[in-house]
């Protein structure tokens, strides 16, 4: 079984969900799993989790990521983006100096409300589900984050942005939110996910290109391990002796690791057996004053 993540460049027209339900035909298992979902018609970096690389779903799916997106002012839709129906069309009046302006005010923390066509669930329901029913329940704004947000292109009615957020930004959301500060309204008309976390599109591959690889037997030459997610981490190494700890998952000492180090509480360490096998992700109590784990990848 393959055991790691491959870095993925969804093509339009597939479902994240496609995505993975093609992986387990190319990989041969089932133990497969996607680090955020991309709408169909979105393209770009989708990392696919295979056999114990699945436990890091979760902890990429909370990197920050980037997008390259095109933002068509002067059309509101009831998705917000191109693929609804439309809500409402106005004249582009605003100048290009105006909507720079806009744009550049978006940068840093914003409240966000999250579209209605999402998946996040309210009462157990998720909200596209209601939308499609025609029912619109009331979301709480949530705390997004645009770290950087830059022009490459500008036609008006349209405008090309390169976005790189926190996680849970909807770039749909953005660009209505952009469209409805500068009083015309915007809906998302394409979007490429360029990066999530170390993940960028350049070293991506299509499921065509992941077919050919496992066809010629180098289906493995792309699978990146586990621990290359974590290379930003500080590293601690469990003396021999004490290596039954990590064998059951328990906590340790920095007296029983080579290094005798504590670092921050909270802060991520990866940890590795004296003879350099890697186990996982710890955090540093700072009430026990030993190292908890986080999330085990033996």
């Amino acid at each position: 079984m393959l055991n790691g993540i491959i870095n993925v460049y969804k093509e339009a027209g597939f479902t994240s969900h496609d995505v993975v339900a093609k992986m387990r035909g190319i990989c041969g298992q089932k133990k497969i799993g996607h680090t955020g979902t991309l709408d169909p018609e979105a393209t770009g970096v989708l990392p696919v989790c295979l056999g114990n690389g699945t436990k890091l779903c979760d902890m990429l799916a909370d990197r920050n990521k980037e997008y390259i997106a095109g933002l068509l002012l002067g059309v509101s839709t009831d998705t917000q983006d191109i693929t609804g129906q439309v809500l409402e069309q106005k004249e582009v009046t605003c100048t290009e100096e105006q909507v720079r302006q806009v744009i550049a005010g978006f940068q840093g923390d914003y409240l966000q409300v999250p579209p209605m066509y999402s998946a996040l669930k309210v009462n157990g329901k998720k909200l596209y589900e209601l939308a499609r029913a025609g029912k619109e329940v009331e979301r709480q704004a949530r705390p997004v984050k645009i770290l950087e947000i830059e022009i490459l292109e500008m036609n008006l009615p349209r405008v090309t942005m390169r976005v790189a957020c926190s996680k849970g930004t909807y770039i749909r959301t953005l660009c209505d939110d952009i469209g409805t500060a500068l009083g015309c309204g915007g809906t998302m008309e394409t979007l490429k996910r360029t990066r999530v976390g170390e993940f960028g599109i350049h070293e991506a591959l299509t499921l065509g290109q992941l077919q050919e690889l496992k066809d010629a037997g180098s289906l493995k030459e792309c699978v990146k391990s586990v621990e290359t997610c974590f290379v930003q981490c500080p590293t601690l190494h469990v003396a021999a002796e004490h290596g039954k700890l990590l064998d059951n998952g328990n906590s340790f000492y920095p007296a029983q690791t080579l290094e005798k180090k504590k670092y921050p509480p909270g802060e991520w360490v990866r940890v590795y057996q004296e003879s350099g096998r890697f186990y996982g992700i710890y955090v540093y109590d700072n009430e026990r004053h030993w190292y908890k784990p986080v999330k085990m990848f033996l």
